[in-house]
């Protein structure tokens, strides 16, 4: 394998690694909440977050490449803070991975904390014990298979993405370069051998991911 292709491997795993930890961080207390509010917004929150599954990673990477640019404030923010343009870095690579891969580590966390039987809250309320307290050590327990089916899904799902990934980050070697594109790189210049052994680390490393998430969803069902 070319050293190139090793270093869009490991990009795409820290890539991986970064969004799904950092996802599950935001939508964990996200989760809890909205799974408890039955108020008139919550379909239309959920219509947001969901939004991703249906948008075309393109249309979402060009209003984020617009968001990003140095005319748009919040580029002009991130460069006043950081000095370097966001547009076409793997720091814009992870923001924009945070919201393609956001429905798929919510989804598995609403679920399992719809899952969560009330009547373990109402006993431990009744024994005084605060919402932070049942957070942590009664409801945070229980949904175990639900957090790691989360990560596993939303690390599945980063290690796949291209159309985003290209075009907010670009095709820079050893930056934004992620394994999806060295692979177009690849059959693009003919190069099949180099593309057959690039897949092949791919597809064990996406199917992996995958029997991680199965075997964590029957434990999330109990079954």
């Amino acid at each position: 394998m070319l050293q190139s292709d090793i270093t869009a491997l490991w990009l795409t795993i820290k890539l991986a690694l970064i969004t799904s930890c950092i996802l599950l961080v935001f939508c964990m207390p996200v989760a809890y909440k909205l799974s408890y509010y039955n108020g008139r917004f919550k379909a239309l929150i959920e219509a947001l977050i969901a939004m991703p599954l249906v948008l075309p990673p393109t249309l979402l990477g060009f209003y984020l490449l617009v968001l990003f640019s140095p005319d748009h404030a919040f580029g002009q923010f991130w460069f006043w803070l950081t000095g370097s343009p966001l547009a076409f870095s793997f720091q814009g690579v992870v923001i924009a991975s945070l919201f393609y891969s956001l429905p798929f580590v919510m989804q598995p966390l609403l679920a399992g904390f719809k899952q969560v039987n009330s009547t373990y809250n109402e006993a431990a309320m009744a024994l005084g014990l605060n919402g932070i307290t049942r957070f942590f050590y009664l409801v945070l327990p229980l949904l175990k298979p639900s957090i790691l089916s989360a990560f596993a899904l939303g690390f599945a799902h980063t290690l796949g993405e291209f159309g985003l990934a290209l075009m907010i980050g670009g095709n820079i070697v050893g930056e934004t370069q992620v394994v999806s594109i060295a692979l177009y790189d690849h059959v693009e210049s003919l190069d099949y051998s180099a593309a057959h052994q690039l897949s092949l680390v791919l597809l064990g490393l996406s199917f992996f991911s995958l029997v991680m998430l199965f075997k964590f969803n029957k434990q999330a069902i109990g079954k």
